[in-house]
């Protein structure tokens, strides 16, 4: 309980402004028109400055990510594969076991993971959980989009795959990012402060987005949420537990186990969810899963952040 509440007191701030969305949102302050501008706000500008401003600040000779780029790779494919066999046993219709590519492995790590990471461990972190969401982004947008082609009616276009890619702001941030500390590129000071400005504001706003999202979304029959709490702790606490075991010794600092596994411990986030809608797949069930898990996440996070140190 000694560590408990130091780490509640860490992540209470955040959820307090999911409430403060979720409130608004149902006071009909604000519509769901909100949470695709802050959505835009966020994806453009908010989080790309986040990601450059923190990158520059990185000494390349004293990070290896490769380790890190790798094992939460291996960890996002085992968990996309995962699909098959669960159908399978469960007997699942093929949207559900489509809707599983996007629920089992990806988790809201940006919008969520990025900010409860640099409130709990500082901005010395950040280049770390940068580089683990582009990780995410990559194999969502290849993979993951592949998955739901080929198994839909629409057949896959490299092409198209390969623009998406070059496309996401987060992703081309990471690239500039690196870019700029490998080739040794001193910035203006004016554009750090610049880049500064927007960096600070990031927080705030994704996470009054996602306050607003939830409240946009009715309970409904509370019966129904049976499934929805069942998939949402298996993501949330076996999923990363068994990652967690086999990862605890491999070759990684502290700082990126940290990240890796609170990261791998999110809540569903609001990409696969925007996803859903455009494949036509089971998107009822993962908006309650992204409501659930948000919630819960207020207790499931701190715990994490005990067991990881």
């Amino acid at each position: 309980m000694g560590h408990f509440i130091p780490a509640i007191e860490t992540v209470l701030p955040l959820f307090l402004v999911i409430f403060a969305g979720a409130l608004f949102s149902r006071t009909k302050a604000c519509s769901g028109h909100w949470v695709d501008i802050l959505n835009k706000y966020a994806l453009y500008i908010g989080f790309p400055a986040l990601i450059i401003s923190s990158l520059m600040q990185l000494e390349i000779e004293k990070h290896a990510f490769s380790n890190l780029i790798l094992l939460n790779s291996a960890n996002i494919l085992v968990c996309t594969l995962l699909a098959f066999p669960i159908a399978r046993i469960f007997r699942l219709r093929e949207s559900v076991k489509r809707s599983l590519f996007l629920i089992l492995p990806f988790t809201n790590n940006a919008y969520l993971g990025m900010p409860i990471l640099q409130n709990a461990y500082g901005e010395e972190i950040l280049p770390v959980a940068a580089v683990i969401s582009s990780v995410y982004l990559f194999w969502m947008f290849t993979l993951t989009i592949i998955l739901l082609e080929s198994s839909g009616e629409n057949k896959t276009h490299p092409k198209k795959l390969i623009v998406n890619l070059l496309q996401n702001p987060m992703l081309v941030s990471v690239i500039i990012g690196f870019l700029i500390v490998v080739f040794q590129v001193k910035m203006p000071v004016y554009i750090g402060k610049t880049l500064h400005l927007f960096a600070g504001s990031v927080t705030a706003v994704v996470l009054f987005s996602i306050g607003i999202f939830m409240g946009m979304h009715k309970i409904g029959n509370i019966t129904k949420w049976s499934r929805v709490a069942a998939i949402a702790l298996f993501t949330m606490l076996i999923l990363p537990v068994v990652f967690y075991m086999a990862i605890r010794s491999a070759n990684i600092s502290a700082e990126q186990l940290k990240a890796t596994i609170i990261d791998a411990a999110m809540p569903l986030g609001l990409t696969p969810y925007a996803l859903s809608v455009q494949y036509n797949l089971e998107t009822t069930l993962i908006a309650r899963i992204v409501v659930f898990g948000t919630i819960i996440s207020v207790i499931t996070i701190p715990l994490w952040m005990i067991w990881v140190g």
